[in-house]
């Protein structure tokens, strides 16, 4: 597997290495990404994805071999603090998604957008234009698409150029199709957003303010979506994982 020089702090977890960089330092590192050129895939790293990268080796080597791991899932904050190097904060991919685009605002960068449903995605960007009016949209389109379209995909975000390609598709399908197009993209700041786009378009509601601060987001969206407890079960399987691996928590574990 290739080995990814990472110049700033991280904490591994299960082998892989999490940043333990604040809001503010992950913005500034990814703008300093986006003056270089350099293409660089940030994964908004959860229970659940460590979960799904220790049961697919693909995956894993996908999470692995990412330019950043931010610290999103309230669990990757439990589990650091476990191993005695804890992270700064959660780094919350909703919050850096918009952390960017004030940047960007700033900036003067641009952005696409891929994912969800054809309208979902247009009113995501027609409000995301609307509150960050100096941020270029270079361009949007569903996330609907099969693998025989993914070159014409790919050529139309490379033609477009942004500084930003956001990402909304499957878990299965989102952080491994960066993984694999990133140098083909180009884009200095290639992120999965999951959800993201549902909520800026009002299609669904973010946890309230007081789950968010107790880590318990999760916990909100398995109770307006009750079809996720079947994912939510790799919750209390990481929590067990992470207590069972004790001193070897930094440690990839062997595949059973």
């Amino acid at each position: 597997m290739k080995e990814t020089s990472r110049p700033y702090p991280t904490v591994t977890l299960f082998g892989l290495p999490f940043s333990k960089m604040n809001m503010r330092e992950t913005v500034d590192y990814l703008a300093g990404a986006i003056e270089r050129r350099e293409p660089t895939q940030v994964i908004t790293g959860n229970p659940i994805m460590i979960m799904a990268g220790l049961d697919d080796p693909d995956y894993y080597r996908v999470m692995a071999e990412a330019e950043l791991i931010v610290p999103d899932g309230a669990g990757v904050v439990w589990a650091a603090e476990r191993a005695g190097d804890p992270v700064q904060e959660r780094v919350a991919g909703f919050d850096l998604l918009h952390e960017l685009m004030r940047e960007g605002e700033r900036r003067r960068w641009s952005v696409y957008l891929l994912g969800t449903t054809q309208e979902t995605i247009e009113e995501a960007a027609r409000r995301l234009q609307e509150s960050y009016p100096l941020v270029r949209l270079a361009g949007c389109r569903n996330g609907y698409f099969g693998p025989d379209e993914d070159a014409s995909v790919v050529e139309g975000i490379r033609s477009a150029a942004p500084d930003m390609l956001f990402v909304a598709r499957a878990l299965t399908t989102q952080e491994p199709w960066i993984g694999r197009y990133k140098q083909e993209l180009g884009v200095p700041v290639m992120m999965g957003v999951g959800g993201s786009f549902d909520v800026i378009a009002g299609k669904t509601k973010r946890a309230p303010l007081l789950f968010q601060r107790l880590g318990l987001e999760w916990f909100y969206r398995l109770l307006k979506q009750p079809t996720r407890a079947a994912r939510m079960l790799a919750l209390p399987k990481f929590a067990v994982k992470v207590v069972r691996a004790g001193e070897n928590l930094a440690k990839r574990p062997p595949r059973p």
